[in-house]
């Protein structure tokens, strides 16, 4: 196509293309003859290849010379063609190049003009041209497709939409006239590649996701959904069709492929469009699976389970068109009646609530009827216990908080404080902590004035007679045996006469008494009150320690017990 002035790389070319019609020709098959042989062919096909690609890039003259008649308007059909089928197989060959080898190979096809070059190709209607085209754009794509974006962005900038790279390689999919659509298929895989965000966070520019999807929804999300838009205008596909039905199913393809890896640029696009709802309209398509195509869309929504697409799902009776097609499907066991159960399945387990809602309250009459699965039934129950739920607690009881499970806990608490700020103007709820507060204060206050009175009696009582301390962390008297032990003490002995004998009110040092819970208002008594006592006394006293009064003679413990009061702070009740 190109004259080739160096005569090595002529001389490599002619030795490459006989090795290969050796290897392919005349060789019988690969069982009569060893591995080696083949293997040996192979490597040096290979190699011959890695060699010829090299010295075309290094020729100065020879790719510059390339480009600039193939994008020449004066070149002819016929030569231009012939151009661009050596560029295919330049581009094929180039697939044995090391990764490193093979950037410096793009980036130089880029700087030649490679991809408007194919812009101008995939303007003509050259039906061998345009095949040849997409193959040099899915190398470059699949390679580099930040390089590509880069591309869009820079001549977005100063051409129309109609102008745009990809634009025209979503009208040469649109406009694809292979009854199977196989060129479609394959744009449609380029164009995945190029708005696919996992491939756009390794490049070094942070701002490349946002940017290009950004300009992707303004500047051609309209191109690619424009023919499902015209075919669904009326409640059924006007054109159904075959060939009209494969591309309706590419383009559902990548709608879903944006739901799921699109954030809010497809979410905005879906609401102020209406998408959904036209997409459905498909469900009525004579092939099924166009049908399945658009349910699956909205299964993908679903599954994102987040309230603003349930919102616009329920304010658009959107489940309207999907019970339609279950109830015309009958009880046919196929893959549409298997997705439209997985579908309500979903909803029932992972408890979409408004969903959920909105299929009971308005589909339940068509779904009812259905007890070969029991999804609608399951369904209709757990409708049922949430409705129970909400009606049986219209204001807030800590008591009936108890009965809630593990299970059900998060989603009560919710409803819970939803139903607190839900109170009406008549009701007063008094605060668990001012109950509390109130509680224990009424209860400090009886300690206190105990506390009070036992100190004014351990004061008068300890001016007539004051006992003798014995310490009880060390001495224990057993009165069986009269031994001093370290068990704890029984029964201390008393005398008639004596603070704890009957008849007279129970002394504050009296071991019945117990150990008082200590307040602000109780501290321990002063030497100032008792002089008569021994420093070690106080010392011990200081140190908590309670005073064991010796006595000879023994009284019963029981009429004691009656008359002292009860110290023990009663249960706070919840």
């Amino acid at each position: 196509v190109i004259p080739i002035s160096n005569r090595d790389l002529l001389n490599k070319i002619h030795q490459t293309y006989r090795v290969q019609y050796i290897q392919d020709v005349i060789l019988p098959t690969p069982s009569v003859f060893e591995e080696n042989m083949l293997s040996t062919l192979t490597s040096f096909v290979f190699f011959n290849k890695v060699e010829i690609v090299g010295m075309i890039q290094e020729d100065e003259k020879f790719l510059p010379s390339l480009f600039a008649q193939l994008m020449d308007d004066e070149t002819d059909d016929g030569h231009r063609r012939d151009l661009v089928l050596f560029l295919k197989e330049f581009c094929t060959f180039s697939q044995t190049l090391q990764p490193q080898n093979r950037e410096s190979f793009f980036k130089k096809l880029s700087s030649l003009g490679a991809l408007s070059a194919i812009e101008v190709i995939l303007a003509l209607d050259d039906p061998k041209m345009k095949p040849a085209a997409i193959d040099i754009f899915s190398y470059i794509v699949e390679f580099s497709p930040s390089m590509v974006r880069e591309f869009i962005l820079k001549e977005g900038q100063n051409k129309d939409d109609d102008d745009l790279l990809i634009n025209l390689v979503i009208e040469q999919m649109i406009n694809d006239t292979d009854p199977e659509l196989g060129g479609a298929v394959q744009l449609m895989g380029i164009v995945k590649l190029l708005i696919d965000p996992e491939n756009m966070m390794a490049t070094a520019n942070k701002t490349e996701k946002s940017e290009f999807l950004g300009f992707f929804y303004k500047r051609s999300m309209h191109v690619l959904t424009a023919p499902l838009f015209a075919n669904t205008v009326d409640s059924k596909p006007s054109k159904d069709d075959f060939q009209t039905a494969q591309l309706q199913s590419l383009i559902l393809e990548l709608l879903t492929f944006c739901v799921e890896y699109h954030a809010y640029h497809i979410k905005n696009y879906i609401i102020s469009k209406d998408l959904l709802r036209r997409v459905l309209v498909l469900l009525k398509s004579g092939h099924a699976f166009v049908a399945l195509g658009a349910l699956r869309f909205m299964r993908k929504i679903i599954g994102l389970k987040e309230e603003f697409y349930n919102r616009y799902i329920v304010n658009g009776c959107l489940f309207q068109p999907v019970v339609e097609a279950f109830r015309q499907n009958g009880n046919r066991y196929n893959l549409l009646n298997s997705a439209m159960i997985e579908l309500f399945e979903f909803i029932k387990t992972e408890d979409v609530k408004s969903l959920c809602t909105h299929i009971i309250e308005h589909h339940i009459k068509d779904l009812e009827s259905v007890t070969y699965v029991n999804t609608f039934n399951a369904l209709k129950v757990r409708y049922d216990q949430q409705q129970d739920r909400i009606n049986g607690m219209p204001t807030f009881n800590k008591k009936n908080q108890l009965w809630i499970d593990s299970r059900t806990l998060e989603e009560e608490e919710e409803r819970w404080f939803d139903q607190e700020d839900e109170v009406d103007d008549g009701e007063t709820l008094v605060p668990m902590n001012d109950v509390l507060k109130s509680k224990l204060d009424s209860d400090f206050d009886q300690i206190n004035r105990f506390m009070e009175n036992r100190k004014a009696k351990d004061q008068s009582i300890s001016r007539e007679s004051p006992p003798r301390l014995l310490n009880k962390a060390s001495i224990n008297i057993n009165i069986k045996s009269g031994l001093t032990t370290n068990s704890p003490v029984n029964s201390p002995g008393h005398s008639p006469g004596s603070p704890g004998s009957p008849g007279s009110p129970p002394s504050p040092g009296s071991p019945l008494m117990g150990v008082p819970c200590p307040t602000p208002n109780s501290s321990p008594q002063t030497p100032s009150s008792s002089p008569s006592q021994d420093p070690s006394v106080i010392s011990n006293k200081r140190l908590g320690l309670i005073g064991l009064v010796d006595y000879p003679d023994e009284d019963s413990d029981e009429e004691e017990e009656e008359e002292i009061p009860n110290a023990k702070r009663p249960r706070l009740s919840t």
